[in-house]
């Protein structure tokens, strides 16, 4: 399992309060595969999302490390706030959310999130989750490998973190930030 500190996610997350990608840039809105698919977080996902979550909560707390997220006293409420908000910042093209979706878009298997990194020497950093159910399917290391090529691919970035897969939470923390 690939362990991804809440420190290292909030701080990159808070980092973000302007673009970070070109004006002229199209952000994808669909990513797609022969399984599944990757389409923006927001309100039109929110019930596949909380329940996605809401099935592995463990499993979650041990990807991130803090033991934070989720907790089982989230409401739909909570859940909403937290898609508009994932939806605000996708439009403000300050940070990416993505819902991995079956094909179907009925059931969540996790999300993907790309935001600016303010470690030097990262245009970006990638974090992921998967349910407890695909990571045990070994799900986790065919949508790392897929995002990596998509990401690599598709976007603006030179270099991009994979943080707990290409680089560790830890030695990621410690690099010096951008100035």
């Amino acid at each position: 399992m690939r362990l991804v500190s809440a420190t290292v996610w909030l701080a990159c997350t808070l980092w973000a309060q302007q673009p970070f990608v070109p004006a002229d840039y199209v952000v994808p809105t669909e990513f797609r595969t022969a399984k599944y698919k990757l389409v923006p977080l927001g309100p039109a996902v929110v019930q596949q999302d909380y329940e996605a979550y809401m099935s592995s909560i463990e499993h979650l707390q041990k990807t991130f490390g803090g033991g934070k997220w989720p907790t089982k006293d989230i409401t739909m409420t909570d859940a909403l706030k937290d898609m508009e908000n994932e939806q605000s910042r996708f439009e403000k093209r300050q940070s990416f959310g993505y819902g991995v979706l079956s094909l179907d878009g009925k059931k969540e298997w996790g999300s993907v999130y790309v935001r600016p990194s303010r470690k030097a020497g990262y245009d970006a950093m990638v974090t992921m989750w998967v349910t407890k159910a695909k990571f045990d399917q070994g799900f986790e290391d065919e949508l790392y490998k897929d995002v990596k090529g998509w990401v690599s691919k598709s976007w603006p970035f030179g270099k991009v973190a994979f943080v707990g897969r290409d680089i560790s939470t830890e030695a990621f923390a410690k690099l010096a930030d951008k100035k």
